[in-house]
């Protein structure tokens, strides 16, 4: 499959797996992917992420990300609909934190001599991944681009989409800034 990826799309894969062996992750995440994409310079998913205001929030997402890992991998709308049913995320990870260290419910080993070989990819990387495909598929793309995995990103479920949307970054805005309103291409 990865034959049909581009570059900079290769790139974020590589990058990904780099994120996840920097923190001790024991596969690779949508999170890591985002995260790589993040990293990328003059292509075009950073093209978009800097058109729609990048450079000011950056950090921001990069935050939110490491907040939602210690959070366990929920998302905010989880966090919040789990307090409405009474369960307040915010205590049991400050009470797992006391007893475990800072980061226990992140699913981070923190002894990295552990791993031999290749890290695997997380159901929700590969979501990621056939997503990209069929976008690029789609929209009659022959390769899969950098920009077909943060438009996938957006329109999955989970963390990455919603901490993106939390700074504008939508499946639609990213759409816009990269294919405008008809079918011509940016870029």
């Amino acid at each position: 499959m990865f034959e049909r990826f581009t570059k900079d799309a290769r790139a974020v894969v590589t990058g990904a797996v780099e994120h996840a062996e920097r923190g001790g992750a024991q596969a690779v995440d949508a999170e890591h992917m985002l995260l790589a994409l993040l990293d990328r310079e003059g292509s075009r998913a950073s093209f978009a992420l800097a058109a729609l205001g990048g450079g000011e929030w950056l950090e921001s997402v990069r935050t939110a990300l490491g907040e939602a890992r210690r959070r366990g991998g929920l998302s905010q709308a989880e966090a919040e609909a789990l307090a409405g049913l009474g369960i307040d995320v915010g205590e049991i990870v400050a009470r797992v934190e006391e007893v475990h260290g800072v980061g226990a419910m992140s699913g981070d080993r923190k002894d990295k001599r552990w791993w031999s070989g290749h890290r695997s990819f997380s159901r929700g990387a590969k979501d990621v991944l056939e997503r990209a495909l069929r976008i690029a598929v789609a929209r009659r793309d022959r390769h899969i681009g950098d920009e077909h995995m943060l438009l996938a990103l957006t329109s999955r479920p989970g963390v990455p989409a919603e901490v993106l949307a939390d700074h504008g970054v939508t499946y639609e805005s990213v759409t816009r800034v990269l294919y405008g309103g008809g079918e011509a291409k940016a870029g």
